[in-house]
């Protein structure tokens, strides 16, 4: 028996990469439209009501509007912004906490994380929920991202000369007024009293990101070494083939991290960098924006709710 599955918005950059890897499934029923059928309201309907489960990829504005539309038994994952910290959805981060599987097959809503908010959740969850990172820490993130995380408008920006917009920059920064879309949700699945500073950039290649988040131990209750922070991470991570925590002997020899290095991959690697004479250290997330953080997880829990390995397809 098959599980039909439509795309709600498969023309995007994530929606694509959906597609694909499930185009070649046999367990897999795909509902298509044609392009005109797409723009129709009436169709898309009647395939999200006929659809066993339903991927939005969509903006904000026009996931809530499939929402609505849903009459129907069909499950939602939301890869949008819409609902990520939203009471009633489930955070569709299944490594999240011991029994959050349970609580993503038993939702009917679950939200798609954002790239950079899974990472930095990652990495900030299992420390305040432990104690060793109050929740009213003042936390800063900085990050790097490929330009393929702005959709197709900012891959023309840097791909196609011709672009209205195209740029030559190496790197940028950008979120200056300190408002990016996934704070929200960063501070409420990370546990944290208020929203962290968070400084993203976007890099002149087009998938892969870095997330580093500086922390000043001696400024932390009980002052942890960050061993501590490692071994609190190691055991909330422990038998998870997805996310994974770097050996901490290996972090005492690295030279450089590579974004791009889980391209191609629905991994998530965390680190604790650290130098014990300075008391301070930094947790650093590696991940596929495309993967892991986008169209990989989505794959995923797809998979979690059919009853399917999750790593089919990925």
């Amino acid at each position: 028996m098959t599980t039909k599955v439509f795309i709600d918005g498969e023309a995007g950059t994530t929606g694509l990469q959906i597609q694909e890897r499930l185009a070649p499934r046999a367990d897999i029923s795909l509902i298509q439209l044609g392009e005109d059928a797409r723009k129709d309201a009436r169709a898309r309907r009647d395939a999200l009501n006929a659809a066993d489960i339903a991927i939005l990829c969509l903006p904000d504005d026009a996931a809530r509007e499939s929402v609505a539309m849903i009459e129907s038994d069909t499950a939602v994952i939301d890869a949008s912004t819409a609902h990520r910290a939203v009471d009633g959805w489930a955070y569709g981060f299944q490594e999240y906490e011991p029994g959050h599987r349970d609580l993503m097959r038993g939702s009917k809503r679950i939200s798609n994380p954002g790239c950079y908010a899974i990472t930095s959740v990652a990495m900030l969850h299992p420390l305040v929920s432990r104690g060793f990172l109050p929740a009213d820490y003042p936390v800063t993130i900085n990050a790097v991202s490929g330009y393929s995380g702005g959709g197709k408008s900012l891959i023309a920006a840097f791909e196609d000369a011709r672009a209205e917009h195209n740029t030559t920059s190496a790197i940028y920064s950008y979120a200056l007024t300190l408002q990016h879309k996934h704070l929200p949700e960063i501070t409420r699945w990370g546990g944290l009293s208020h929203a962290p500073v968070f400084v993203p950039s976007v890099g002149r290649y087009r998938q892969g990101m870095l997330v580093q988040i500086p922390l000043a131990l001696w400024s932390l209750p009980g002052t942890p070494k960050a061993a501590d922070l490692h071994a609190a991470l190691t055991e909330h991570y422990a038998g998870e083939r997805f996310v994974t925590v770097a050996p901490f002997a290996e972090t005492e020899t690295i030279g450089q991290l590579d974004p791009e290095s889980l391209n191609g991959t629905n991994e998530l690697r965390l680190f604790v960098l650290h130098n014990e004479e300075s008391g301070q250290a930094v947790l650093a997330g590696l991940i596929d924006n495309l993967g892991k953080g986008a169209s990989g997880q989505a794959v995923q829990t797809l998979n979690l709710l059919m009853g399917a390995d999750e790593g089919e397809g990925l």
